[in-house]
């Protein structure tokens, strides 16, 4: 089985590199997750339950649309439900609606087209399951880093707002010679109570511009870039995106999709920049009949230890059993990882900030000594 997915390919970087003004101004503005990814989690392990007792999939979406409790969740199921009447088959119901990325399309349209539909709903089931597991990991190791981080700048934009100009104030009326450290962090305090606004505006075009450029192909390469050279962050999202690879590569394998064709519709469902290169590079490889694992060696995204295993499963023809060892293993890795950002980054942030409060009070302090010699 084969998919020519040229087409896709060219259309995708049609819309990469131009701007739809018309399209964005059409695009519906949605205020919370509709339909989001722990909701999937449960559509498709119960949709799995539905279709392995036996009941048509019209039924089993039917009893899942009588669930929902939200209205716009329960008006997309029923749209599908409608299509499928109409007679489109349960991929082509769920192209079109916005909740729904490329990679279940695909997933589905395999399962639908190989007769495995019943064991892509399982997969995607677990593919969600533990797409939400690594997000839960992640805001858990960051958001104590974050509360002391938000914490500590709005005391700092306290003390340059309120504290530091009542200070600067005390030392003009007695006429106090400053040190030079004084001088600039009351330099800094004036600045930023003349111009916070500006802040606000950076913020504001940073958002708009981030909106407008995200899908430019430059803009993916260079945020990939210095994303990936940050210490520990850059080495914790490559890790992320490999697993996804892998888990990508699991679900597809699993429904019987060879290896290369698996390895182009994953390309599509990922965006990573230096990890759809790779993919995009290996692709050609393995067609001008090049081994996976020999591919995938020229590119130091991939691990070596990921590289032998793949070796393996190509000699073995094991590539379902391998790659879903590899996607179980670098979840726990992100876990792991995790882990060991959130402990690196609390002492780290502590330390700078704890440093900047430092730096200030020595500063609005030092004067005071010779404040005390001026009023005695």
């Amino acid at each position: 089985m084969g998919f020519q997915l040229k087409n896709i390919e060219a259309s995708k970087k049609e819309r990469s590199n131009s701007f739809d003004l018309d399209l964005w101004l059409k695009k519906e503005i949605r205020f919370g997750n509709s339909f989001s990814n722990k909701q999937k989690e449960a559509f498709y392990v119960e949709l799995h339950v539905l279709l392995d007792a036996g009941l048509p999939l019209k039924e089993g979406l039917s009893l899942l649309a009588e669930e929902q409790k939200k209205q716009k969740d329960k008006k997309l199921l029923q749209t599908l439900i409608k299509e499928i009447v109409d007679g489109k088959n349960f991929s082509e119901s769920i192209k079109n609606q916005a909740p729904f990325t490329p990679y279940e399309y695909y997933s589905i349209q395999i399962g639908e087209q190989s007769g495995s539909l019943l064991n892509v709903t399982k997969e995607l089931g677990a593919f969600f399951k533990r797409k939400n597991q690594q997000r839960r990991t992640v805001i858990s190791a960051l958001t104590y880093p974050v509360v002391v981080l938000s914490t500590a700048f709005f005391a700092i934009l306290f003390m340059l707002q309120f504290v530091v100009p009542m200070f600067a104030d005390i030392f003009k009326q007695n006429k106090v010679e400053l040190p030079w450290i004084t001088t600039k962090i009351i330099q800094v305090s004036y600045a930023f109570r003349n111009y916070w606004w500006l802040i606000l505006v950076f913020l504001l075009v940073f958002m708009v511009l981030h909106v407008l450029l995200k899908n430019k192909i430059w803009v993916q390469k260079y945020t990939a870039i210095l994303i990936l050279k940050l210490p520990f962050v850059g080495e914790f999202v490559r890790k992320v995106k490999i697993a996804q690879f892998t888990q990508a590569i699991t679900l597809l394998t699993s429904a019987k999709v060879p290896l290369l064709n698996g390895i182009q519709l994953t390309r599509k469902m990922i965006r990573f920049y230096p990890l759809e290169v790779a993919l995009e590079k290996i692709e050609q490889d393995v067609l001008q009949g090049k081994s996976l694992h020999l591919a995938m060696n020229s590119y130091a995204i991939f691990d070596k230890k990921m590289i032998s295993l793949i070796k393996v499963a190509e000699e073995t023809n094991q590539n379902e059993t391998i790659f879903k060892r590899l996607s179980e293993q670098y979840n726990h890795e992100i876990e792991h990882k995790s882990n060991l950002l959130s402990t690196a980054i609390e002492p780290f942030i502590i330390l700078v900030l704890g440093a900047i409060v430092a730096v200030i009070l020595i500063a609005m302090y030092l004067p005071m000594f010779k404040l005390s010699t001026v009023i005695s």
